[in-house]
């Protein structure tokens, strides 16, 4: 078999982020996230709730899936990362993760319009969700071995800005083919292709089973392309993964840039994931946007991220990753006080005119902005863990990352759902995320910029 290129390696793992993106675009954020919470508002009106109430109940129950997927993937990442590290043999993990994701995005077509099988859905989401996280915690842990320090952040931004095209082009797809109006028409004027029947909004319903294909028929090239250098293989056991997983949170304490690069990313990664999970609920919820508006909102915002993200990498590569990130953090602190300050009549407390599109305007801004910056974010935060990673337990490592990420996750959404719970106003209950983002920026004050790789 005729060898590999470097640069073969680098398309076959970035075609990773293209055919995974589509989870977070169409399912978490722009089309089954508001689809869900617009079903289960009708749902809980329906059993008898007053509309701001069912509004807030239904952001509570959205906030409660991806709390407790976020504990899963978050509890299980380091020792399953500790796991595959001692087996020495990573792509088989990442196949069944796979296989995850396909089965839960596919089964999100049972939610229907009346709310039936409702928790059935939440459970597959959950499944596909779970699996995109694990696999990307190991596709992670692959980024040091393909270039060196300074070139891992330009590598990195590439790669999110060629998976954010990727979500981009399902969208476009998504919108133009399936996802009905109001009219039952698609965004360009046509039925939902194979004889969807928009009454029973299947269109919509069909955006689990097309990121399910997607995802299959994207990750051909990674599967084809990337190899991974020749690892010692060993006897994988849930006590050696847990017994190494414990030395190596023990031994943090001796890593001071590291333990405060886990403490930060944990708090303003999960902030982060609370705005992309809370985005298309808050503009169906507060602004009373269709599924196709959102849709185009989301659109924007995926430009924005594939430019932004692809520009990152470039001034990662010159200035490294740490003042990327604080950068990022203060600019979506100042898009959240936006948002939290806006409804649909009024803006930081002063009225605006019946039917003013203004805040249409403003949370359009806030969407390029936050797909923007969270690209960025995203891309160099990956950067600056390559750099403080151990070469021997990459994926370890990488899931002591995922950790940081997902082990607190339930704090954002169940803050959301707490403070939208107790103030009865979706809008509100986006606050708690400007927090998590100061938190974050605090603690990037003892993470050295250059990394930390001691082992």
């Amino acid at each position: 078999m005729a060898e590999i290129s470097r640069r073969k390696r680098i398309w076959g793992w970035n075609f990773f982020d293209w055919a995974s993106q589509p989870y977070h675009t169409l399912l978490v954020t722009f089309v089954f996230g508001p689809y869900f919470a617009g079903v289960a508002a009708e749902y809980f009106m329906a059993s008898g709730l007053a509309e701001p109430t069912a509004d807030a109940r239904a952001q509570a129950v959205w906030s409660l899936c991806l709390a407790v997927s976020g504990l899963v993937i978050g509890f299980g990442a380091p020792l399953i990362g500790a796991m595959a590290d001692i087996s020495g043999n990573r792509m088989r993990w990442i196949v069944a993760f796979c296989a995850m994701y396909v089965v839960g995005a596919w089964g999100l077509w049972v939610l229907t319009p009346d709310g039936g099988n409702m928790w059935v859905s939440l459970l597959a989401f959950g499944i596909g969700f779970v699996g995109a996280e694990y696999a990307l915690i190991f596709i992670n842990s692959q980024l040091p071995d393909l270039g060196t320090p300074e070139e891992v952040g330009e590598i990195s931004g590439s790669a999110f800005a060629f998976g954010y095209l990727g979500g981009l082009v399902a969208l476009v797809i998504a919108l133009a083919l399936f996802v009905e109006q109001p009219n039952g028409r698609t965004l360009v004027g046509l039925a939902p292709v194979l004889g969807l029947d928009a009454a029973a909004n299947e269109g919509t319903r069909a955006i689990g089973p097309l990121t399910a294909i997607w995802f299959a028929l994207f990750m051909v090239p990674y599967f084809l392309w990337f190899r991974e250098a020749p690892r010692p293989r060993g006897q994988a056991s849930f006590a050696a993964a847990l017994r190494q997983v414990l030395g190596s949170i023990a031994g943090l304490r001796h890593r001071l840039s590291l333990a405060s690069y886990l403490g930060s990313s944990m708090f303003y990664r999960d902030a982060l994931n609370g705005l992309y999970g809370f985005g298309g609920v808050y503009a169906r919820l507060v602004l009373d946007w269709e599924l196709t508006a959102i849709g185009i909102f989301g659109i924007v915002a995926l430009i924005s991220s594939a430019l932004f993200s692809w520009l990152g990498g470039k001034a990662d590569s010159r200035m490294g990753p740490k003042p990327i990130i604080i950068g990022s953090i203060l600019i979506l602190m100042a898009v959240c006080i936006v948002i939290v300050g806006m409804s649909r009549d009024q803006l930081f407390g002063i009225p605006l005119a019946p039917g003013s599109t203004l805040p249409d305007a403003i949370f359009f801004g806030c969407g390029v902005l936050i797909g923007g910056m969270g690209g960025v974010l995203q891309s160099a935060s990956r950067s600056l863990m390559s750099r403080h990673t151990d070469p021997a337990h990459p994926t370890e490592n990488f899931g002591l990352y995922g950790l940081s990420g997902r082990a607190t996750a339930f704090i954002a959404p169940s803050l959301i759902g707490l403070t939208t719970a107790a103030t009865e106003s979706a809008r509100i209950g986006v606050a708690p995320v400007i927090a998590l983002f100061a938190l974050g920026l605090f603690l990037l004050a003892w993470v050295k910029a250059e990394g930390d790789q001691t082992t």
